[in-house]
């Protein structure tokens, strides 16, 4: 009996991993899948059940959880649009200075401004897109 108890709970904490992803419910419910396998064939006591859970629980925290979370946990962001801008060479199209400008980014066409107002990057010249403010890249030309 106690080996269904431990099944039923495997398979519910297992099936619970959906609601959370971080691989602890899972890690649980393998723990409870294992005692159920251990409780059946053995016919152990509910003590031993417990100190089975136990041991196993801390196996695959230790040692399985990690991995797993190193293979299949959230990959980094990957930066899209207008995050993936800063960093970019621009090319200078139409001369940027304090009130604007114009510079191509990634083969797309943007309002400019230097980052210091005081500069002026003048047309054909190589520039560093340091950051987006609203439809203006700003931009610098570097040391």
């Amino acid at each position: 009996m106690a080996a269904i108890v431990w099944l039923v709970a495997g398979i519910l904490l297992a099936a619970a991993e959906i609601f959370t992803g971080e691989l602890t419910l899972l890690t649980l419910g393998l723990a409870a899948l294992g005692t159920a396998g251990v409780s059946a064939t053995l016919d152990t006591s509910l003590v031993t059940d417990a100190l089975v859970f136990a041991a196993i629980t801390l196996v695959l925290f230790a040692g399985v959880r990690p991995v797993l979370r190193r293979r299949f946990g959230t990959p980094p962001p990957i930066a899209t649009n207008v995050d993936a801008l800063p960093g970019k060479t621009a090319l200078v199209l139409q001369q940027v200075a304090e009130h604007g400008g114009r510079v191509k980014i990634d083969g797309e066409v943007w309002t400019a401004r230097p980052l210091n107002p005081d500069d002026t990057y003048e047309e054909g010249s190589s520039v560093y897109v340091m950051k987006i403010d609203g439809a203006t890249a700003v931009v610098w030309k570097g040391p």
